[in-house]
C-alpha cells in the first residue's frame, strides 16, 4: 500500500518549514508534559548520585536533560525522515510507502520500504547507531526480500555515527547492499543523492530553517 502525496501547501520549502513547526511544537509539548510528571518522581536514587559525588541540583538536571535527550533524539529522526519522504512525492507523486512480503522467514510477516521510485526501495535514515548484532542479520533479511520482490534496496542515511562497533555496523551493511547490487549512501553523499533524485536540496532549506528557528538567549 502506498501513501499518495497530501494537498499541495505552496513550495517545497513551504512545506518544510510548516513540518518543522508541527515537529517543533510536538517536541516541546512533550517534553513540558514530561517535566511536569517528573515533578511528582521518587528521587530517593538521588543517594547514590551523592555517593558518586552528584549533588541533588546537578541529579535533576542530568535526569531532566537525559529525558530530553530522548525526546528531542526521536523527534528530530522523524522529522528529517519524514522530510526527506516529502522531497521525493514532491518530484515523484505516485512514490510513497510500500509493503513486501518477508520471503526469507515467518517473522515479520513482511518488511516496509520507506520510499518507492519505481523500482528503487529507498530506506531513509537520519542516523543509525545501532552497535547490536542482529541487526545485521535482520537488515540482512529485509534486503533479500526487498531483491526478491523485484526492487533494488538503497539506503540513505545522513548521519553517519561516532562509535567504533556502531560504524563496524554500517560498515557491514553497506557490504551486505552492494552484494545485492543495491546502494548505500551517508554523510554528504546521502544529502547529495536527495538532491539529485528530487531536485531538491534539502540541506541548504534546513540550514535556512535553522537559523530563522535558532533561538535568542
Amino acid at each position: 500500500m502506498k501513501l499518495r502525496k497530501p494537498p499541495s501547501k505552496g513550495t517545497i520549502e513551504e512545506s518544510l518549514r510548516l513540518l518543522a513547526r508541527k515537529y517543533a511544537d510536538r517536541l516541546k509539548r512533550a517534553i513540558d508534559a514530561r517535566l511536569e510528571e517528573m515533578k511528582e518522581d521518587d528521587k530517593s536514587h538521588f543517594l547514590i548520585y551523592q555517593v558518586l559525588g552528584v549533588g541533588d541540583q546537578e541529579g535533576r538536571l542530568v535526569d531532566e536533560y537525559q529525558n530530553k535527550g530522548r525526546f528531542l533524539y526521536k523527534y528530530a529522526g522523524s522529522f528529517l525522515e519524514e522530510a526527506a519522504r516529502l522531497c521525493f512525492l514532491e518530484k515523484f507523486p505516485e512514490s510513497g510507502s510500500a509493503w513486501v512480503p518477508n520471503t526469507q522467514g515467518q517473522r515479520p510477516k513482511r518488511f516496509g520500504i520507506d520510499c518507492l521510485v519505481g523500482a528503487d526501495a529507498i530506506e531513509i535514515k537520519w542516523r543509525d547507531a545501532t552497535t547490536d548484532g542482529d541487526h545485521i542479520t535482520k537488515e540482512h533479511t529485509r534486503i533479500r526480500a526487498i531483491v526478491d520482490a523485484g526492487h533494488i534496496p538503497i539506503r540513505v542515511m545522513f548521519y553517519y555515527p561516532n562509535r567504533t562497533q556502531a560504524i563496524r555496523i554500517q560498515q557491514t551493511l553497506e557490504t551486505l547492499y552492494k552484494g545485492v547490487n543495491g546502494q548505500y549512501y551517508f554523510g554528504y553523499a546521502a544529502w547529495q543523492y536527495v538532491k539529485k533524485r528530487t531536485g531538491v536540496d534539502l540541506l541548504e532549506i534546513l540550514k535556512k530553517l535553522a537559523q530563522e528557528n535558532a533561538p535568542t538567549t
